[in-house]
């Protein structure tokens, strides 16, 4: 595919979002392959294996339902950027150097730990089914998405998606029922029944909530607003098809992920043990033990084909960074940018991030933990983000303060430097508490407007106050994504408020961004105007001849 779709001379509009005019069918899978991710898949194993049933329910229905709540201010950001390639771009359109480079290298910092987390994946399940060892399936992956890559970009990213996300889909569809009945069937339930806690026997399980649910609800929704994975999709997809691409993408999601973490539940109910204790081999090892050879061929399939979904996606979203943002604004400046330059800056970004990928998967850290951490730094820059497309009001000072600020606090508590004890477990509870009215009322402002998230938001703080304070200290991982939230937003509205600068005019964003291969869309351009110009005159001549009938 890769070599059938590339171009002697590649454009770098393309390279980067596909010229903006990506269809319906492709975008909807596209978005439904790099969203299922196989970190996800074995998070979602690893969450039913801790939880018991309950926790593949959290980690897939709010993950599905992330990619719902987004795509209200994914039309937003379009509106206001239709010929952007990077959130960080338009940020920089909207505000300047300093927010522009603190989602730029965010987004570096993100997508290297997705790419490393994909490596470990694939590198554990080489080394379960095949002969060869750990480094050298992470060797062989990592060249293989490369490979396909590295000429094309993201057209060749977003149509490798749409063979993947079929395959992917076929192979849940087989494997997980198969895996169900050879393992004892509905049998099970009853056998394995001692193997669980009663926490992981009950369906509406608090750990569960507390431990996976409610901190994934705060860091996919930070994932899906800070991410340039899911914002270059954005970018790529023709306007009219955003709402149908996010709806499908959001169904393909909870399916596949809820379906993937059920074979966690088995192996907690079967009284598996993860090999080496690693509960990253989980999936690889529940598929060896009880699939036959050519099912085991189709599971291998799957993964290989989520890994290389998300992969291909880590590498496109950093080469337009580097392109766009770091090449294109800040080194030779926009009217200034060389295409062909852009290009190759592009292909040499994912060859280091591929390396960098490789370096750290070494390390092979806990894939659950990564997904929070990451999700949580996007945290802080959430509402800032938000309010930046809506609130024209919002400096970049205040956007810069307000995620500084947020960081700072989130990570004492987060990683517990300081004992959550005493006053300091009491501060930590308020502004926790706070953050639960702030996500819900991000979660529903793209749907019903500034006035009634705002009630539900503070109605919502009132109502979990008395149960929360003294309690949510607890859950380091939690506080510390609410307070991420609530600390960004406090501080943002608070200098938003106070500063006296002009209010800013949204349509300097269309002008500031844009392609960069303005030369060969020229004409194209001029034929839509021309075309709209035509329709226009005909309309008004139709008018006037019904006039006069």
């Amino acid at each position: 595919m890769s070599i059938r779709i590339s171009k002697k001379q590649e454009n770098a509009d393309g390279y980067m979002t596909g010229g903006g005019r990506i269809g319906y069918g492709i975008s909807a899978a596209s978005m439904t392959a790099t969203w299922i991710w196989a970190a996800s898949m074995y998070a979602s194993a690893t969450s039913g294996y801790t939880y018991g049933v309950s926790g593949p329910i959290h980690y897939g229905l709010w993950g599905a339902l992330m990619i719902l709540l987004i795509y209200p201010f994914g039309r937003r950001i379009r509106k206001v950027a239709p010929r952007a390639h990077t959130i960080a771009e338009v940020m920089f359109a909207r505000h300047g150097r300093a927010s522009q480079l603190m989602l730029a290298g965010s987004n570096i910092l993100g997508s290297i730990i997705s790419l490393t987390s994909n490596l470990i994946a694939g590198g554990a399940l080489v080394s379960m089914l095949s002969p060869f060892t750990f480094s050298q399936g992470i060797i062989a992956i990592a060249a293989g998405v490369l490979l396909y890559t590295l000429w094309s970009g993201f057209r060749a990213s977003v149509l490798t998606d749409f063979m993947q996300v079929i395959l992917m889909l076929g192979a849940v569809i087989i494997i997980i029922p198969v895996v169900f009945f050879m393992a004892g069937g509905p049998d099970l339930f009853v056998t394995g029944k001692d193997n669980l806690t009663p926490q992981q026997q009950d369906f509406f399980s608090s750990d569960a909530f507390f431990n996976q649910g409610a901190p994934y609800i705060a860091a996919v929704l930070a994932y899906a607003i800070g991410n340039q994975t899911i914002a270059q999709r954005l970018f790529a997809v023709q306007e009219k098809y955003i709402k149908k691409t996010f709806i499908t993408a959001t169904i393909g999601y909870g399916a596949t992920i809820i379906g993937i973490g059920m074979l966690g539940v088995i192996a907690l109910y079967a009284g598996v043990e993860p090999m080496g204790g690693d509960v990253n081999n989980l999936i690889p090892q529940m598929a060896a033990t009880y699939l036959p050879p050519i099912l085991l061929c189709a599971f291998f399939v799957m993964i290989i084909g989520s890994l290389s979904s998300t992969a291909d996606a880590d590498l496109t979203a950093l080469a337009s960074i580097m392109m766009a943002d770091i090449y294109g604004q800040n080194i030779a400046g926009k009217k200034y940018a060389n295409p062909r330059v852009m290009i190759w800056v592009g292909r040499i970004t994912m060859i280091v991030a591929i390396a960098t990928g490789l370096y750290f998967a070494g390390s092979q850290l806990n894939i659950l933990d990564l997904l929070v951490f990451v999700g949580a730094l996007w945290g802080a820059l959430v509402f800032p983000v938000i309010a930046s497309f809506y609130w024209n009001r919002v400096t970049n000072v205040a956007f810069t303060t307000a995620v500084l600020a947020a960081m700072a606090f989130f990570l004492p508590v987060r990683f517990e430097w300081i004992p959550l004890v005493g006053p300091f477990a009491v501060v930590t509870d308020i502004l926790a508490t706070l953050g639960i009215g702030v996500v819900l009322g991000l979660m529903l402002f793209g749907f019903i407007g500034k006035r009634w998230s705002i009630i539900i938001g503070v109605a919502t703080t009132i109502i979990a106050a008395p149960f929360a304070i003294g309690f949510l200290h607890t859950y380091p991982v939690l506080s510390g994504s609410l307070i991420a939230y609530s600390v960004s937003t406090i501080v943002c509205v608070a200098i938003t408020l106070a500063s006296k600068k002009e209010p800013f005019d949204f349509a300097l964003i269309a002008k500031r961004t844009g392609d960069f291969d303005e030369a060969e869309d020229t004409d194209a351009i001029n034929t839509v105007a021309e075309a709209e110009a035509v329709i226009e005159a005909s309309e008004s001549r139709t008018e006037t001849f019904e006039g006069r009938a």
